[in-house]
């Protein structure tokens, strides 16, 4: 846990969880959490804030044994974004949402990329050990996305342009690990999900992030990381409420691709 932002208002920055294993579940989007003292700063209402973080996502990582999930938001440093991007600092950042009242103070901007160092820091030493321990590791990194944008009583964006499930994989090496993705897209089209198979397409709405494309510069040849974007069918993502029935659909799915990752990194070994 790491917590920044002095004052009775500090608050943690993430969670992590370790576990005798090469997988890892990382909801870089999952936290909401704005310090008092910086939400008196911010033009962005917290109604705003929730509809474009990544709500729940923190419990799905309980699938696999390392886990880090992030507890503040987005709208403070997305870690998903390069440092010179990671504050959003003009509309065009944020969905056309004006983040600040003005401009951050120069310390507080200071503070905020210090803390997108520090996790960067934070998780190179994490999965130094696990590559030391395992050779080969993969991350699911997991996210979830808007399909009703034109508001609560609209009808839901088209479903040809937008799966249930998105699996991002533009910025790794898919000669080395495409076996590995195919096996996992193929055992989560394969899961009974409410009597349905899931709709699951690779790089249609999203291709992944900073963090992926951090981890495959870093570890070109050992780690993998899937980015999973699951379409917010198991919440409202208007109010933020919860369809639990749904929301555990997709936690018993992920859970169920678990063993096929594990065999084809078995596979992988020399």
């Amino acid at each position: 846990m790491h917590g920044l932002v002095a004052g009775d208002n500090a608050i943690p920055g993430w969670e992590r969880h370790e576990g005798d294993s090469p997988l890892i579940a990382v909801a870089l989007h999952s936290g909401h959490l704005v310090p008092l003292e910086l939400a008196n700063l911010m033009a962005v209402t917290e109604e705003e804030r929730l509809r474009e973080e990544d709500p729940y996502t923190g419990e799905w990582t309980v699938a696999v044994p390392n886990r880090l999930v992030v507890r503040r938001s987005r709208f403070l440093c997305d870690l998903n974004q390069p440092h010179h991007k990671a504050i959003y600092m003009a509309p065009e950042d944020a969905w056309g949402l004006e983040v600040w009242e003005k401009t951050p103070p120069v310390e507080l901007e200071r503070e905020l990329r210090a803390y997108h160092d520090a996790f960067y820091v934070e998780v190179k030493r994490w999965f130094d050990r696990i590559e030391s321990q395992w050779g080969r590791f993969v991350v699911l990194d997991l996210h979830a996305y808007n399909h009703r944008r034109s508001g609560p009583d609209a009808p839901p964006a088209p479903a040809e342009e937008n799966p249930d499930v998105n699996i991002g994989t533009g910025t790794m090496d898919r000669n080395l690990w495409g076996p590995l993705v195919d096996r996992f897209i193929r055992d989560l089209k394969a899961f009974d999900c409410l009597g349905r198979k899931l709709d699951v397409r690779e790089n249609v709405r999203f291709t992944g992030g900073e963090f992926p494309n951090w981890v495959h510069r870093n570890y070109p040849t050992s780690g993998c990381v899937i980015s999973v974007d699951i379409k917010k069918i198991f919440m409202d993502e208007w109010t933020g409420m919860l369809y639990p029935v749904a929301f555990d659909a997709y936690a018993r799915a992920l859970r169920a691709v678990v063993p096929g990752i594990l065999e084809e990194l078995e596979e992988m070994r020399p």
